[in-house]
């Protein structure tokens, strides 16, 4: 039986941050979020988050899942105390509790597999994973006798000597449950800290044992803002080079952005700040960007996007948007249309070969095939307590600063005068038109005052 610890009970007070240090983000996805993601593809038989500061926070951002349960840490009195509650709490210690830190978010589940296995090939009572760092302070330190584990001395406890050691603790233990409960109670906080380490069981177990790995970065703790950055741009390097090696280009990679579960085409270019977030997907042969922001939306073949914002929104193929364009959520584009500079789409859907070029707004309307809007066009959907649709059919031409105030429905190849505004429906072939006649007064000047 596989059990899994996870300690979110800390305060994070390094961060500086009203917001408790494990819901922190990188890469879109919350640091306690990333180390459970890793513990579930163990195919644990339970995960217990083991919360404390803000637990209402913390335990509102798990998903809902039977496997994973929350335990309430309180007061924090450090690691060790953190499993003493659990051991409380939970009345069953059968099988292996594997324990991790809730702020270290880079962790491998293929690294927790080797630790696993590890473990049980040793018939360990305790398996951990350890690191050598060239700088290692702020880590407990590792102190070996021969293959076994004879102790660990945290930073703050640590005397000049033991400070030069480079062995460290990755706060990443496998124990054997069922011994871990007999003595997890002995331990207590005298320390320089006071409090009480889960690290203080290892001098108590028979068979504490040492799995050295390789620092790559995956061990890196979060403890303030430098080192979430950090770990944010080792996400983002990663994502990045696996797309690049898929047929992206990056003009400028630094400056650009990539969820993880976005997926983006061959000979996509991606041009200077711009950035991709949530189920984006992207197909071939784009250019997107310099500074755009796509999110949750869909982009079809040879569409460019430029200096605009797209947000879960279907835009098809052949499409040119921007500069300075806004496409609102549910909005959809049809191929070869043209959203063209300082326009918003909102709730809309544009017919194929549409073409909304400049400095409109079109919200809550359904556009024909073929129809062009012409410049400064509002469709005026919302009357104070609801909002309605505005309908114009394909082949249609609307004339400049036309105001539809909806509900609206036009016909097919409808044309409307510049300036107009459309306060009836108006059927197929015909011309709405709406404004006062030009008045002329002669010898009109300001007085002078």
């Amino acid at each position: 039986m596989l059990s899994v610890a996870i300690l979110a009970a800390g305060k994070g007070t390094r961060m500086e941050s009203s917001l408790p240090k494990v819901l922190h983000k990188i890469s879109g996805k919350s640091l306690l979020q990333r180390v459970i993601d890793s513990c579930v593809e163990l195919k644990p038989d339970q995960i217990f988050v083991i919360a404390g500061h803000k637990s209402n926070e913390v335990q509102e951002s798990i998903p809902n899942d039977k496997k994973i349960n929350v335990v309430i840490q309180e007061p924090q009195s450090g690691t060790g105390h953190a499993i003493q509650v659990l051991c409380r709490e939970v009345k069953n210690h059968a099988g292996t509790l594997l324990i991790l830190n809730g702020d270290v978010p880079l962790i491998r589940p293929s690294t927790l597999k080797r630790l696993l296995y590890f473990h049980d090939s040793k018939n360990a009572d305790v398996s951990l994973v350890t690191t050598k760092k060239t700088n290692p302070h702020g880590y407990g330190r590792v102190f070996l006798k021969g293959d076994f584990i004879e102790r660990i001395v945290e930073e703050k406890d640590c005397n000049d000597l033991e400070r030069e050691n480079p062995l460290i603790n990755a706060g990443v233990y496998c124990f054997n449950w069922g011994k871990l409960s007999k003595i997890i109670n002995t331990l207590h906080s005298n320390n320089n800290q006071k409090e009480i380490y889960l690290t203080d069981t290892i001098s108590l177990l028979e068979n504490s044992l040492s799995l050295e790995v390789e620092d790559n970065g995956e061990l890196q703790g979060i403890n303030n803002r430098i080192q979430l950055s950090e770990c944010e741009e080792s996400i983002q390097n990663s994502i990045k080079e696996k797309h690049m090696l898929n047929g992206v280009t990056f003009i400028n990679k630094a400056s650009c952005s990539v969820s993880e579960e976005a997926e983006i085409g061959k000979d996509v270019i991606i041009e200077a700040n711009t950035h991709i977030r949530g189920n984006t997907k992207i197909n071939s042969h784009c250019i997107i960007g310099p500074n755009s922001f796509i999110e949750n939306s869909n982009v079809g073949l040879n569409c460019k996007i430029s200096n605009s914002t797209v947000y879960d929104s279907q835009i098809m193929d052949y499409i040119k948007i921007g500069p300075y364009s806004h496409i609102r959520p549910q909005s959809k584009i049809s191929s070869q249309s043209k959203i063209g500079n300082f326009v918003e789409i909102k709730n809309s859907q544009l017919g194929e070969e549409s073409k909304v070029n400049h400095l409109s707004y079109i919200g809550d309307s359904i556009i024909g095939k073929s129809t062009n809007i012409g410049a400064g066009t509002i469709t005026a959907n919302f009357d104070g307590q609801k909002k309605y649709q505005t309908k114009i059919g394909k082949n249609s031409s609307i004339g400049a600063n036309t105001v539809f105030v909806a509900p609206i429905n036009l016909g097919e190849s409808v044309t409307t005068g510049a300036g107009s505004v459309i306060t009836k429906d108006s059927k197929d072939n015909s011309l709405a038109i709406s404004r006062t006649k030009q008045v002329n007064i002669e010898n009109w000047g300001k007085k002078k005052s």
